[in-house]
């Protein structure tokens, strides 16, 4: 999830208790609810490292208590004021913990497995950013200040003013997690929906629902065939695909393809993509070149790209360059 869902939860459960475990106790959750994105300085090598090393180990169950550590480890320092160090880790966890969970619910997934295991973990039942979760974030934010306006009109006492800021971290943590588990039937109910159908006579091998941005009756199903993929939207109060889906047929294997695929571009995204559409195209910059990219079907299209990994192979079968990009612009 974005770093502003990841702050809310750890100020929210920080309000519920956990931020009067020790001193600076409100610092440390809040801390530790976003400390795994420290993976962010990876960017600084480019976007393939970024790729191979986001959500990486900091991400991972193995390393979580490291993670709630150095949470403490840095509020002690720059606070410069003793802390509880065995509650001050136990809040920091739940904290660390919260942010595992809330990034496990979206498209983009996570390797909480690792070094064991490579293989990413996802829910798909939320984007990467999600309006209603940032709706009911903002009114568990905004609540308190309410409830103190309105208490200062009617003598409300301090106590009180405390106890309305739990109780709407309270509201804002249930509501999250009621709404999540909501998305994940009706992410089921989709994903069945786009099961049970054929697609230009063909049975699918692997179907996936993305959710929508906005309506959470509406996903975006990634349908796998033999020869192609269909990108279907499905509106479950129609409980029908909306449409005829987006058809992208898969190409055949050629020589271009294998020696793209041994590229550091190449293996770096198919170690992430779940759902690579490869093509195949001319290159006119170079005589009998190759143009081999592949698109995560996940967060876009050939027609809209949203990962790429892309490849110029001249007649020999060599790769002369090649690249990851978020989104790209075609070569010149």
């Amino acid at each position: 999830m974005d770093n502003l869902t990841h702050t809310a939860i750890g100020l929210f459960l920080s309000r519920t208790g956990l931020g009067r475990w020790s001193a600076r106790g409100t610092a440390i959750v809040v801390l530790a609810a976003n400390i795994p994105d420290i993976d962010v300085v990876t960017a600084a090598g480019g976007p393939l490292n970024y790729l191979a090393y986001h959500r990486h180990l900091t991400h991972s169950l193995l390393l979580m208590p490291v993670m709630a550590l150095a949470a403490v480890v840095v509020v002690r320092l720059v606070g410069r004021k003793p802390v509880r160090w065995t509650l001050a880790f136990f809040a920091a966890s739940i904290g660390v913990a919260s942010h595992l969970a809330l990034d496990w619910t979206n498209v983009y997934g996570i390797r909480l497995l690792l070094p064991f295991s490579g293989r990413w973990l996802r829910a798909d039942i939320t984007g990467v950013v999600d309006l209603w979760i940032w709706a009911v974030l903002t009114l568990g934010i905004a609540g308190p200040f309410l409830a103190r306006l309105v208490g200062s009109e009617i003598g409300s006492s301090t106590a009180r003013e405390r106890h309305h800021g739990r109780g709407f971290a309270w509201f804002a943590l249930l509501a999250v997690l009621l709404y999540d588990s909501a998305r994940g039937v009706l992410h089921a109910r989709a994903v069945a929906s786009l099961g049970s159908r054929l697609y230009d006579g063909a049975v699918p091998e692997r179907v996936a629902a993305m959710p929508d941005p906005v309506n959470p009756l509406k996903w975006r199903g990634i349908v796998e065939t033999p020869g192609s993929y269909v990108i279907q939207d499905v509106n479950l109060a129609m409980d029908a695909g909306s449409g005829r889906g987006a058809v992208f047929h898969k190409p055949d294997l050629e020589p271009a393809m294998d020696a793209a695929r041994l590229s550091a571009a190449f293996q770096g995204f198919l170690r992430f993509s779940q759902y690579p559409l490869w093509r195949v195209t001319p290159y006119p910059g170079l005589e009998n070149g190759k143009l081999v990219e592949a698109f995560d079907l996940r967060f876009g299209t050939p027609l809209a790209p949203g990962f790429v990994a892309r490849a110029v192979v001249d007649s020999r079968m060599r790769v002369v360059e090649s690249s990851f990009q978020f989104g790209v612009a075609r070569p010149k």
